[in-house]
């Protein structure tokens, strides 16, 4: 790969400015000076530094958000708040992307990578990658409902969808409910539960496949995934 590319990759700046940094004789590869921006270089098995430093290559990025409410599962917006403008420059500088969306109101977990790839794969209708919310419902969720989800329900638009698991952790004038559904259909949750006389006053995703928040984690907070989530992740995502 070309070095200038490698550079810019990992947050050196522009192209322009690696260029800059290259031409003050800063980069060496394995000891060497190098100046010349298009010369090829393995990032694995060649050892670069700049300034001395030792740099770290890598292609991909895996972070886990345990999202705010407020703010849109959007790479850019002109006018409200992403997910991605929550990022350190480090972070960003690898254009990352949101796997799915959360609906703006909604709270907890979300992987944000430029692994295409996996992204596709944890989408893909094909793959039936489970997800589980918690939420919080006004009126009483009843064994009925449990029975409704498990046969699928009917959506505003005509859309039937597959089974979901309704588990009921307190019932009352407002109940607390668990939901894993195998879909991602635009605010499909809140629609489930409106197609059953009910509506969701809180939401929060707890997981997405194997992946569960880590709930250290305050609003607003991320981090990378662990080398065993990201396994596990993968794992369950067979090429």
């Amino acid at each position: 790969m070309r070095i200038d590319k490698i550079l810019s990759n990992i947050g050196y700046g522009s192209r322009k400015e690696v260029k800059k940094l290259l031409k003050s004789g800063a980069v060496k590869v394995n000891e060497r000076v190098l100046k010349d921006p298009k010369e090829q270089v393995d990032p694995y098995a060649e050892i670069v530094t700049v300034h001395g430093d030792r740099v770290e290559y890598r292609e991909f990025i895996y972070l886990m958000m345990n999202k705010p409410p407020g703010v849109l599962s959007a790479t850019e917006d002109n006018h409200q708040e992403t997910v991605i403008d929550i990022l350190e420059p480090e972070d960003s500088v690898f254009e990352p992307f949101p796997v799915g969306r959360l609906d703006k109101d909604t709270e907890g977990l979300l992987l944000i990578t430029n692994d295409g790839k996996l992204a596709h794969q944890l989408l893909s209708p094909k793959k039936h990658v489970p997800k589980t919310y918690f939420a919080v419902i006004e009126g009483e969720v009843t064994e009925r409902d449990i029975e409704a989800f498990r046969n699928g329900v009917t959506l505003d638009d005509g859309y039937e969808t597959k089974p979901g698991e309704l588990n009921i952790l307190k019932s009352g004038l407002t109940s607390d409910i668990e939901l894993t559904i195998m879909e991602g259909k635009f605010h499909q949750v809140k629609r489930m539960f409106e197609a059953v006389g009910k509506r969701v006053v809180y939401l929060k995703r707890l997981s997405m496949g194997s992946l569960q928040l880590d709930e250290e984690l305050e609003l607003g907070e991320y981090r990378e995934l662990t080398a065993e989530e990201l396994e596990q992740l993968k794992a369950g995502q067979p090429d």
